[in-house]
């Protein structure tokens, strides 16, 4: 692979508007390890002993119960590794200010990284705990699979923690935490052609988020697309892949797809002497911490990934991650930044609707992120504005992803972070506003 000199244009440098620090020589939040168990999450996560809810309205109510559909296994496990450990930090805050004089409690269900897994996970929690708010999930196919059959036409809000497809901007009531990946698509376009490549070879992923950002790329790129071809989650082998993105005569590879499924295409590629064949470039979701533990020492460097950020300078996120990295000895990544403002964002939504439904919640939880309201980054602050008669307009919730700023589509703004491995470790070396 080639090892080139960073050259980023004007979209990838940080900027004012973005609020942001370069950290250029540090390690991204996917660097460490920030991985582990998420055991005792499969069932009810209140962040402290619950009382039973009381049925109809909240009035009186003591515990309000939403669902979550998360990766806890299968391919997206680590996403969901993380995803619980934000989620249990914001719980907390939420928790410890009281939601309507009660408490938020998550009842959370395996999706098993796959759509029929989080079918199954959904329906659980919408058809037998009646739950009228549901996050999830993290895959993209997953989010719009449990769309389109448990959610759509109903009055359940869904929130996604971390689905980045461009597909999803097609389901309005479908939300989302992480900005879409059109933004990706839009600056691996920029980045590969800013580094002087004039053809590409793209290997995606064969579900909604690799087709959606590949997609996308290709309306973003200007060059020439040598290779455009899916490939199945889980194979033992992608051989034949690495064979054909060489024999495309392409200067440039991009990878969307999976942990997993990147770490046996890189020993491949290694194994067959194709690290030198092209500069390498991946979607968010090829980098971490395992991908590096199990490549040969060197063989990614040069490679460059864009990345979902957090707006790593705001205090509320130097304080999530303060005690996010006190409890679990690492930084936390964006993803686990996304779940947190999940869990907040819901809870504004139950403190603001007139009611405990998923038609009162629906129709306030777009408001309290919206940038018309007054500007508050935490639970509390936001919770003293709706306790004393604060309408759900009159709150815009900054979480410790940055705005989120919900739209007509239920897409959210976001920044994103560009990666080169160099040294075997990924360094910053820049950041893209949506």
């Amino acid at each position: 692979m080639e090892k080139r000199d960073i050259r980023r244009r004007d979209v990838l440098r940080a900027t004012g508007a973005a609020g942001l620090i370069g950290l250029a020589g540090c390690s991204g939040g996917d660097t460490t390890n920030d991985g582990g168990d998420s055991s005792g999450d499969s069932g009810g996560d209140s962040g402290g002993e619950t009382t039973e809810s009381s049925s109809g309205g909240d009035g009186g109510q003591s515990v309000f119960k939403v669902g979550m559909a998360d990766s806890l296994s299968g391919s997206l496990s680590t996403f969901g590794q993380r995803n619980q450990r934000g989620k249990k930090i914001a719980l907390e805050a939420v928790n410890e200010v009281g939601v309507k004089g009660g408490e938020l409690e998550i009842l959370t269900e395996d999706t098993q990284s796959t759509s029929q897994g989080g079918v199954s996970a959904a329906q659980k929690l919408v058809n037998q705990d009646q739950v009228p708010l549901l996050i999830g999930a993290v895959g993209s196919g997953v989010s719009i699979a449990i769309h389109k059959s448990v959610t759509q036409n109903t009055d359940v809000v869904q929130i996604s923690q971390n689905s980045t497809s461009p597909q999803l901007t097609q389901y309005p009531d479908l939300l989302r935490m992480s900005p879409t990946g059109r933004t990706q698509s839009t600056a691996l376009a920029d980045l590969i052609s800013g580094d002087g490549h004039d053809s590409v070879a793209i290997s995606w992923i064969n579900n909604d988020y690799g087709q959606g950002i590949a997609e996308a790329f290709v309306e973003a790129y200007d060059g020439e697309v040598a290779y455009n071809n899916p490939h199945d989650q889980g194979k033992a082998s992608y051989s034949n892949v690495i064979t054909s993105m060489a024999d495309s005569g392409a200067d440039a590879w991009l990878f969307v797809t999976y942990q997993p499924e990147f770490s046996t295409m890189s020993q491949e590629a290694f194994d067959k002497g194709y690290t030198e064949e092209a500069q390498w470039y991946g979607g968010d979701s090829v980098k971490g911490p395992k991908v590096l533990n199990n490549a040969p020492e060197g063989s990614l460097d040069g490679m460059k990934v864009v990345a979902p950020s957090a707006a790593l300078n705001q205090d509320n996120y130097k304080e999530f991650a303060s005690t996010f990295e006190e409890r679990h000895g690492s930084a936390p990544t964006a993803w686990s930044a996304y779940a947190y403002d999940a869990v907040i964002t819901t809870a504004l939504a139950v403190q603001a609707a007139d009611e405990f439904t998923g038609a009162a919640l629906k129709e306030v939880v777009r408001d309290v992120t919206r940038p018309e309201g007054e500007k508050v980054t935490s639970y509390a602050d936001a919770h003293e504005i709706l306790a004393n008669g604060g309408s759900p307009s009159d709150v815009n919730y900054e979480g410790v992803s940055g705005p989120i700023d919900l739209d007509e589509n239920g897409d959210p703004k976001g920044f994103l972070q560009v990666f080169t491995v160099s040294d075997h470790a990924y360094e910053s070396t820049g950041f893209v506003s949506s």
